[in-house]
């Protein structure tokens, strides 16, 4: 009788141990360590029931991990937050991505997130002008970056080296009133874009360009800093990289890897995300001190499908224009 009773301690024992087991998902991230850390903490916090194993690089290199996996059948995240929504179009398209219908996207811009349901967009860093204010006048479009007397001093990152501005190149693209006319007009005005964020940043901050053409976070972190710059959203809009979330078709923690984006659209997930330093999507969650408010601004999305089906294309007419 005594051994039943042990027998039977012992069986409650291991089915409570399983009934409270941690479930644990793999994410692959592009996010800053620090950031990265935040998220899954704040997550974990929120869901102390999974356990989240996270690997963190940029996103070229973690596109190519994961191109080894598939290619190798063994594919090892359940999750991706990761920069730019070309790259997820990709895996969209390949079949890679789980779409997920019941998202809480109520509230969103419908720019924020995939028609299809596979990815959501958690965050707005987006790309609009900086200007000197010291050499330079504010302006109200895209367009009227485009005057004689501007030649030559307009800072542009190269979409071939950076992957914000891709994303600003195939939104403009695509907005009629912009469009490759605009491109074009850069070019007339000796215009070359080159590197990156960080080298237009520094060239309008320090006066070797009037205007440039980059992120919030570059333009309003130089003038917490003392420099005379100052961001512009123009009126037609601003791109935007979402730093979008999806879920890997080939999970088997599907439930827990849709608790993981539900956390990142929630209010709560929301409201990390503006203390991390970045613009919330969700409607009524404050900006970070300092930045436009998403009301303030237009967003301007582009279909994410035909963006990868013409992204070789677009790269090349751009790069004709410009010489490069």
């Amino acid at each position: 009788m005594k051994l039943s009773m042990l027998a039977l301690a012992t069986l409650s024992t291991l089915a409570f141990t399983a009934a409270h087991a941690e479930e644990t998902i793999t994410l692959y991230t592009s996010q800053p360590p620090e950031q990265a850390q935040q998220t899954v903490d704040a997550f974990e916090a929120a869901n102390p029931d999974i356990k989240v194993n996270w690997t963190r690089n940029g996103t070229s290199a973690l596109m190519n991990v994961m191109r080894a996996e598939i290619e190798a059948g063994n594919i090892q995240p359940d999750v991706l937050l990761v920069a730019d929504p070309i790259n997820l179009g990709t895996l969209k398209a390949e079949g890679h991505l789980m779409a997920y219908p019941e998202a809480p996207v109520d509230g969103y811009d419908k720019a924020a997130y995939d028609k299809d349901m596979t990815f959501f967009g958690t965050k707005a860093i987006t790309t609009g002008i900086a200007y000197n204010t010291e050499i330079a006048e504010p302006v109200e479009s895209w367009n009227d970056l485009l005057v004689e007397d501007n030649r030559g001093m307009i800072a542009v990152p190269s979409p071939l080296y950076s992957g914000a501005a891709l994303n600003h190149l195939h939104a403009l693209i695509n907005t009629p009133e912009i469009g490759w006319e605009f491109y074009e007009g850069l070019n007339d005005l000796d215009v070359v874009p080159e590197g990156g964020n960080g080298p237009a940043t520094k060239a309008v901050a320090s006066g070797m360009a009037k205007y440039a053409i980059i992120v919030d976070a570059n333009t309003l972190r130089a003038k917490a800093d003392g420099s005379p710059v100052d961001y512009i959203a123009p009126q037609e809009g601003v791109s935007f990289i979402g730093e979008p979330v999806a879920i890997m078709s080939t999970t088997d923690h599907e439930e827990a890897a849709k608790k993981f984006v539900d956390f990142l659209l929630s209010k709560e997930g929301q409201e990390l995300v503006s203390a991390q330093g970045n613009i919330p999507l969700l409607p009524g969650v404050a900006a970070p001190e300092g930045y436009p408010d998403l009301s303030s601004m237009k967003l301007i999305g582009y279909d994410v499908d035909e963006a990868v089906k013409n992204n070789d294309q677009v790269r090349e007419q751009f790069a004709e224009i410009f010489g490069l």
